[in-house]
């Protein structure tokens, strides 16, 4: 029987497999902006904004709690954080050749470029359209007392209350003058565990968020959740417990029968049908950096870098004022996430890396407390200046990327320490197994601060310290994640990293390659792959044994395995 599911798995095709298999497959992506759900069958997952927005009733007072005040304690940069800034905006505007900040723009009979207002992608709608709050009231039917005289009851009559919990973007869109609590469980790439924000809240929201999704998106019900299978994509951010704790919530909260855990980075290779590769995964808020070498993720390779795309976002508003170019309007996106989307809309239109002056026209809008939204038409300047903050983040404030407090790990039960037996948190991850390959580099840190893209990625190939592997992974660079759709990033990655290289170092060729699917849902992709093909194998795990046992199963099944793929598998899907 063996022999044949051999053979069968050799000679069909995958993407017939899939079709057999994937129905039953539920993958979710967790990021800390997005969450990416869907079938493993489906060609593209739904994207739902990874937040929560919970009613709550007024103070006597008339006061509100805002979360969002918590999760940003210092959001006024220093003195010296500015003049930071200014100096990183300087030696980005030397490199592109555009004016300095104290400069005025050179004058010209020629216009500087200009990026056109239309440049939009279609199935996104306009990036300057104006957003509308959130409709948080719904009816609420209620049918009177029967009349005692006639026994007859009399017509409902409908009254309108405020819907108890609002999820995805709606989340972000209401008005601040409502009674709502907006969370956000997932930030920097970690539990976002504050004084405010409880680890039971945390889990809480999260499982009200993917449960919503589930039912609402897929159409999959609590009571049937046991004939399906769920697939973890995993960011190499999260720590042991943090792992641990969304297994637990997709085996017993959610109710799937088995579930078994990917490394995103390892996925999005496999997403794209590579075989060796060096991973660059710039999100929201996070960007990280792996190479996978023959199907299998290199542990010791994998370093974080804290900023992302709505750091980008901030930066062009920064340069927008700082230039003198944004309306005189409170744009506020830290505490304001209507703000935050917008920014993000244009950041996606209009950003891109370029040399020379760049500069365009857009609409953006005044969203402000019982006011009505006010339209400006504004001139954009200095747009390639922000997506340049990815190599040089001094230009991006260090308050508006802090990482949450990891002070609720010190005193916890690390579970798997014992089958993993390794140091996830603290970057050495499962060195024992890749002793006798690459070396160790105790000194090595998980997590850079002032680090640019080009010295991490740098930094992590080298680490392999094989001359003929770092040759196969500069020449095989995978950018993924939403700001990977930059325009101009691909040849300024190839660029930096090429000068960043060590002079000694025995190399002259940097190339990154064109991806295969959409950056934003390549590793979502894979990791639907990679359960349809792993299917069955040991690093499932059984809800029942989960309950029991967490992964101490009797069988000696190893949550560790599922980091590490088969390359039979890998030569199906290349087959």
């Amino acid at each position: 029987m063996a022999a044949y599911a051999q053979d069968y798995l050799k000679s069909v095709v995958p993407s017939q497999l899939i079709s057999e298999r994937g129905s039953n497959l539920v993958v979710i992506n967790p990021g800390s902006a997005n969450v990416r759900v869907g079938f493993a069958h489906q060609q593209v997952p739904f994207s739902v904004r990874h937040c929560i927005a919970r009613h709550f009733k007024p103070r006597g007072d008339g006061s509100r709690h805002s979360f969002l005040q918590d999760e940003m304690l210092n959001c006024k940069a220093s003195a010296p954080q500015n003049l930071e800034r200014e100096r990183a905006y300087d030696i980005i505007a030397s490199l592109l050749k555009i004016p300095f900040l104290d400069e005025e723009a050179p004058s010209s009979s020629l216009p500087p470029k200009m990026g056109r207002v239309d440049s939009f992608a279609p199935q996104q709608g306009r990036s300057d359209s104006v957003f509308t709050w959130t409709n948080v009231k719904e009816k609420a039917s209620k049918s009177h007392q029967a009349d005692e005289s006639t026994s007859t009851a009399l017509p409902s009559s409908e009254e309108y209350k405020y819907r108890e919990i609002i999820f995805g973007e709606d989340a972000l869109k209401i008005s601040p003058s409502e009674p709502y609590c907006l969370r956000r469980p997932i930030r920097r790439g970690h539990f976002n565990i504050s004084q405010n924000y409880s680890f039971q809240q945390v889990c809480e929201d999260l499982i009200a968020i993917w449960n919503w999704i589930l039912t609402e998106k897929l159409n999959i019900h609590l009571k049937d959740r046991s004939s399906y299978s769920a697939i973890l994509v995993l960011p190499e951010t999260f720590d042991n417990r943090e792992i641990k704790e969304m297994l637990s919530i997709v085996l017993c909260d959610l109710r799937f029968s088995t579930a078994v855990v990917h490394q995103e980075g390892l996925a999005a290779a496999f997403g794209n049908g590579l075989s060796t590769a060096c991973v660059v995964n710039i999100g929201a808020q996070v960007t990280s950096v792996i190479c996978v070498e023959d199907g299998v993720a290199i542990p010791a390779t994998t370093l974080t870098l804290p900023f992302g795309g709505e750091d980008i976002s901030r930066c062009f508003l920064w340069a927008q004022r700082r230039r003198q170019t944004w309306p005189n309007i409170p744009t506020d996106p830290l505490h304001k996430p209507v703000d935050l989307l917008m920014l993000n809309k244009l950041r996606e239109t209009y950003c891109q890396i370029r040399e020379g002056g760049y500069d365009g026209i857009a609409v953006v809008h005044s969203y402000e407390q019982d006011k009505p939204v006010s339209t400006h038409k504004t001139k954009l300047s200095s747009l390639n200046v922000p997506p340049m903050g990815l190599f040089y983040p001094k230009i991006f404030a260090h308050e508006e990327y802090s990482p949450p407090p990891r002070s609720w790990f010190n005193d916890s039960e690390d579970m798997l320490e014992d089958t993993w037996n390794m140091e996830y948190a603290g970057g050495n991850v499962g060195l024992g197994i890749w002793d006798s390959y690459y070396p160790v580099y105790p000194t090595r840190l998980k997590k850079y601060d002032n680090v640019g893209l080009a010295e991490a990625i740098v930094s992590s190939i080298l680490s392999t310290g094989r001359i003929d592997l770092q040759r196969k992974l500069f020449c095989s660079i995978q950018l993924i994640g939403g700001v990977a759709s930059t325009v101009g990033l691909v040849p300024a990655v190839e660029d930096r990293v090429l000068h960043a290289i060590p002079s000694n170092e025995a190399i002259d060729t940097v190339e990154v390659l064109q991806s295969r699917s959409e950056p934003s849902y390549v590793s979502w992709k894979g990791g639907a792959i990679i359960g349809v093909l792993d299917f069955g194998r040991e690093a499932w795990i059984y809800r029942e044994d989960w309950i029991r046992n967490g992964i101490h199963v009797g069988s000696g099944r190893k949550y560790k395995d599922s980091y590490f793929l088969q390359s039979q598998a890998m030569c199906y899907y290349n087959a």
